[in-house]
């Protein structure tokens, strides 16, 4: 389910509160990630050494702004509590996918240059959600398959 023997990479942090934009874009970095929540200034990822890496670069940038940050290497107390943290990440890349299916399905009905566009963005926003995606949900093939189909009647439209 995660890396050896169920290890997760953990950062605990605290942020200064000003300036604001400093928290947010360490926010928005760590959601491009896919972390999971655990508390106030507490995520987690599957551990492996590409999540290791990113959360340490993280942590550096914290405490380069004044902040504190720490890199842990932790295994869950038991596997309950590691099937709901992978369930809840599993469910936020559900919902992403989701998105992309009702996209795909809406840039179906555009006009040949919408489509064409729309089919570039969906690839990017499938390439961005999969690097975040640790345990793949059923969502995620039904949202390849749909921009696949996308980019066919695209390409058949192009040739006929």
């Amino acid at each position: 389910m995660t890396g050896p023997a169920g290890q997760w990479v953990l950062l605990a942090y605290r942020i200064p509160r000003q300036p604001s934009t400093l928290r947010i874009t360490i926010w928005r970095k760590l959601d491009r990630l896919g972390v999971a929540r655990l508390g106030d200034g507490l995520v987690a990822l599957p551990a492996d050494a590409r999540t290791r890496e990113q959360l340490d670069w993280i942590a550096e940038e914290i405490v380069e702004t004044g902040g504190t940050a720490t890199v842990w290497l932790a295994v869950p107390g038991n596997l309950t509590q590691e099937k709901a943290i992978a369930a809840g990440m599993q469910r936020a890349r559900a919902a992403e996918y989701r998105a992309v299916i009702e996209q795909a399905q809406a840039a179906a009905q555009a006009r040949p240059g919408e489509r064409s566009r729309a089919v570039k963005r969906l690839q990017a926003e499938l390439r961005r959600i999969g690097r975040r995606d640790y345990f793949p949900p059923a969502e995620r093939e039904a949202a390849q398959r749909v921009v696949r189909a996308l980019a066919q009647q695209i390409a058949a439209e192009a040739v006929g």
